[in-house]
């Protein structure tokens, strides 16, 4: 299978607004994506969650439309409309059939330009967010992705609440959402992206139109910086009762993109944790049956960000599973990986590139990633080329330069009572370790 390829483009708009298109007459549907080069890293210090906040109540009035009016004229145009918050950007999207553009995109104009901030809908919308957390008490995996994350990135913007803490969000007012919507929404602060049934001259039109009511502004600064490497092994037990199945992650400091070793990382990682027939996943669930899954990911973003193994055994092979996994992880910095095993998942990555860029919406969030996480202009077009020049030998020089067994973070969600002292005893030279209930964010961030 051959995948299509990408036609973006890029057009710079007044007041600095940048527009990407993917045009595409596959299906008469128009994706529509309003980003923003500022996200929740942006966040004032006690206010965490206000730029979530702030970009949902977009959907909660608008000049001339209350919620309930704002939803009904978004379902007569056949559109639908979301919102998400990443550390490194935000953004407001929608997807409307063809025939209904221009209605729909005089919609988003006065939803992203125009919201009213009604008082009683944001004190709603802080009550459910609110809720939220403690619904996500009862998240295993999400609780361990956010202690990990917060310890690994202590004091860097990585490591914040993106959705707020309950003290945080009880601090929230309506006067703050508006400043933050105007500090942020100005045009030099967005890149628009449609991708769909629409040409190049029509996209432009549309694009005007959609910022048509934000005001003039600079682009944010990029407020985060390299987050620190971690030193020694670490472990953060997050305490939780009765828990029969653990949550285990495992991990430090992994990739840039603009690493030359980039590309040698990510098929060295696939070869390890990256699909099923994985080295990880062959010796923890084919020959234990410890867990289910297991696998490794490197995340990507604007500065070096996580490399992290992940696996859910039973709490009985909890300790276990985490010092095989650490073993693994030693030898394949120690050996490297094979020439057979780099044939392999580069047919198997070539494959399964097709179903990355197999629609324009696809494509055009790619030009977007480029752009708001200052990606390299050819990161996706040159995948495959990259991805064909990997060897054995650099693979294993990109695990050795940038994945360091001894200086890890070992992140279990269980019950200490019972596991302890047995997860304790499979992590050799450990540094230091900590036991943190698993509400304890509920605990001290109550409002009041």
């Amino acid at each position: 299978m051959s995948a299509p390829a990408s036609h973006v483009v890029a057009r710079e708009l007044p007041g600095g607004v940048r527009l990407l298109l993917e045009p595409s007459t596959a299906l008469p549907i128009v994706s529509i994506v309003v980003a923003l080069r500022s996200g929740s890293s942006h966040d004032p210090e006690g206010l965490e969650g206000l730029m979530r906040a702030t970009t949902r109540m977009l959907r909660r009035g608008c000049e001339g439309m209350d919620a309930l009016a704002l939803e009904a004229a978004i379902d007569r145009l056949g559109g639908e409309v979301g919102a998400n918050v990443a550390a490194s950007s935000s953004a407001v999207s929608g997807q409307v059939l063809s025939r209904n553009l221009e209605p729909f995109v005089d919609l988003l104009a006065k939803l992203i330009g125009a919201p009213t901030f009604d008082e009683q809908e944001l004190g709603r919308l802080l009550r459910e967010s609110q809720a939220e957390l403690l619904e996500s008490l009862d998240n295993d995996r999400g609780l361990a992705e956010r202690f990990f994350r917060r310890r690994l990135f202590a004091g860097h913007g990585y490591g914040r609440a993106g959705q707020g803490t309950a003290r945080s969000i009880a601090a929230i007012d309506r006067a703050r959402v508006v400043a933050h919507h105007a500090t942020h929404f100005v045009k030099g602060n967005v890149v628009v992206a449609m991708s769909g049934d629409v040409t190049a001259e029509v996209a432009e039109a549309m694009a005007k139109r959609l910022v048509a009511r934000l005001p003039d502004g600079a682009a944010a600064a990029d407020v985060l910086t390299e987050p620190p490497a971690l030193s020694g092994r670490h472990l953060v037990f997050v305490d939780k009762p009765e828990r029969t199945q653990t949550q285990i992650l495992i991990g430090g400091l992994g990739t840039s993109a603009r690493d030359e070793d980039h590309v040698a990382l990510t098929v060295a990682n696939a070869i390890f944790g990256g699909t099923f027939t994985s080295r990880l996943t062959r010796e923890v669930r084919g020959k234990r049956g410890w867990s289910y899954g297991a696998s490794s990911r490197l995340g990507v973003d604007r500065h070096r960000h996580s490399y992290a193994m992940w696996t859910f055994p039973a709490a009985t092979d909890a300790a276990p599973c985490i010092a095989l996994e650490l073993s693994l992880l030693e030898r394949l910095v120690d050996k490297g990986v094979t020439d057979r095993e780099v044939r392999f998942i580069q047919r198997f990555l070539t494959r399964s590139w097709a179903f990355e860029v197999d629609t324009a919406q696809k494509r055009a969030h790619q030009a977007l990633d480029i752009e708001l996480l200052g990606l390299p202009p050819d990161y996706y077009s040159g995948y495959l080329e990259r991805i064909a020049a990997v060897t054995a030998e650099s693979a294993s020089a990109a695990l050795r330069a940038r994945i360091r067994p001894q200086d890890l973070l070992v992140t279990v969600v269980g019950t200490a009572s019972d596991l302890l002292e047995g997860v304790r005893g499979a992590i050799p030279s450990l540094a230091g370790s900590e036991v943190v209930p698993y509400d304890v964010e509920a605990r001290s961030s109550s409002p009041g």
